[in-house]
């Protein structure tokens, strides 16, 4: 019996959706890690600062409590999100991404696999982190690779808001365009 063998952004995928298992978050479940010369530097989750109570340990969550929509009122959100947690791990173990992957996984509350793709305030830090591809796991799909240069392209030929690939409004039905 001969068993499919993942390709590398399988892999590493796989693992991100581990990663994803620490979340704090009661709306979503998100792992991400970073891969530089096929080397895991950092792994993030979503979840509360170090040292700050998270969702669970509150007993709610505050968007939720204030009905703010999914994609809304992030300055209002207990949780740093797991691309963010991702690049300051490595800031604080002091390596570089320049020309790293990172990788995203991410479920809403229920469980339901949901496209990955990061809101505008972590595409700006990916962008500006150096990092070369985004791979987000894409619900039912597989994932889909973005060239960060594509991101940086686009934002220079259009406005910020005419993002093809957005997170929040209408994620949990909107599908990553192939």
């Amino acid at each position: 019996m001969t068993e499919k063998r993942p390709n590398k952004d399988e892999y590493y995928l796989n693992i991100a959706k581990e990663v994803a298992e620490r979340s704090t978050c009661f709306r979503a479940v998100f792992g991400s890690i970073i891969v530089r010369d096929d080397q895991i530097v950092a792994t993030g989750y979503n979840g509360a600062p170090r040292k700050v109570r998270d969702c669970f340990e509150r007993g709610n969550c505050l968007k939720d409590k204030l009905k703010i929509p999914s994609g809304q009122g992030y300055e209002l959100c207990r949780s740093v999100h797991a691309e963010q947690n991702a690049i300051i791990n490595s800031a604080r173990a002091g390596v570089s991404l320049i020309g790293g992957d990172m990788y995203l996984w991410g479920s809403d509350r229920n469980g339901n696999q949901i496209d990955a793709v990061p809101c505008f305030i972590c595409k700006k830090m990916i962008i500006n982190s150096g990092l070369k591809r985004f791979i987000g796991a894409v619900k039912n799909r597989g994932h889909k690779v973005f060239d960060i240069l594509d991101w940086i392209k686009d934002w220079q030929e259009k406005d910020i808001i005419d993002d093809e690939h957005q997170y929040g409004k209408g994620q949990s039905t909107e599908k990553i365009k192939e």
